[in-house]
């Protein structure tokens, strides 16, 4: 069963997608604006089955979790109430399981609470040391709030241009304009420094003592596969790689059925933890 309910976390209000029962797994969205957590993991969650405690949360400034009074976002932001969630929810380990800007925080809630965080899989992830602002995740940032600004960001996501429908545009369009106003203060340009707010450092990356799942799209032209997974190969102790090919910036959209099956495999490995 799948519920959506709103969990107080220092004061601010997040919410929260569940499902399933079992060992915990926190799933964490991208950056793009419109994400949410149950619009980016609700699928995943579903094939997961109910063996799983799924919880996937809209963080500040996305979805329907509002940014702290007095905060702009950012990775500690992220960070330490994703943090928070699980303690307010009385999980004591967890998986961990993010996208884009999601992975990033991750390997970052991974370092942090190393005592906590059992496994870590991050997709297309962004937190690479030296990873420069691509040209792509500059004008996915930049995406106004309307259909012609959907459409653009969805053409840049995905490898395969047939899985930018009208119907996806539309509910993109829809979720663009539900949240522009949070949105708005979390990536203002110049975007650079906001890449900079992102990166792990190598220290923070030694740190990480869960072992990590890195999948990635070989097309991927929001985190290119080289400066987005190379730093993190040499920096992180316990790490894979997986490549897609033919896949670009999400592969739990272009290529589901691999993704969870990599997904599903890599987390039974730590069921026994």
């Amino acid at each position: 069963m799948t519920t959506r309910r709103t969990v107080t976390v220092d004061d601010c209000p997040v919410h929260v997608l569940e499902s399933g029962a079992g060992p915990a797994v926190l799933m964490l969205h991208g950056s793009g604006p419109g994400t949410t957590g149950s619009g980016a993991w609700a699928t995943t969650a579903q094939a997961l089955g109910t063996s799983w405690h799924v919880v996937a949360p809209d963080q500040a400034g996305f979805g329907s979790t509002p940014v702290p009074a007095g905060s702009r976002g950012g990775l500690a932001l992220w960070t330490e109430q994703a943090a928070g969630l699980m303690d307010a929810l009385g999980v004591e380990e967890y998986a961990v399981v993010g996208h884009s800007m999601g992975g990033a925080v991750a390997l970052a809630l991974a370092a942090a609470r190393p005592e906590r965080v059992t496994r870590v899989v991050a997709v297309a992830t962004m937190g690479a040391p030296g990873a420069p602002l691509s040209a792509d995740l500059d004008a996915l940032w930049a995406a106004p709030a309307d259909p012609a600004g959907a459409r653009d960001m969805l053409s840049r996501l995905v490898l395969d241009q047939a899985l930018v429908t009208e119907a996806a545009v539309d509910a993109r369009a829809t979720a663009m304009r539900a949240g522009a106003a949070a949105f708005a203060s979390l990536f203002p340009a110049p975007r650079a420094r906001w890449v900079d707010d992102l990166t792990l450092s190598p220290r923070t990356l030694a740190a990480v003592r869960a072992p990590v799942l890195l999948v990635h799209g070989n097309e991927d032209r929001v985190t290119p596969l080289g400066t987005a997974t190379g730093p993190l190969l040499e920096h992180l102790a316990d790490v894979r790689l997986h490549v897609l090919a033919r896949c670009g910036h999400v592969p739990a959209i272009e290529h589901p059925h691999e993704f969870r099956q990599l997904l599903s495999a890599f987390l039974r490995q730590g069921r026994a933890h």
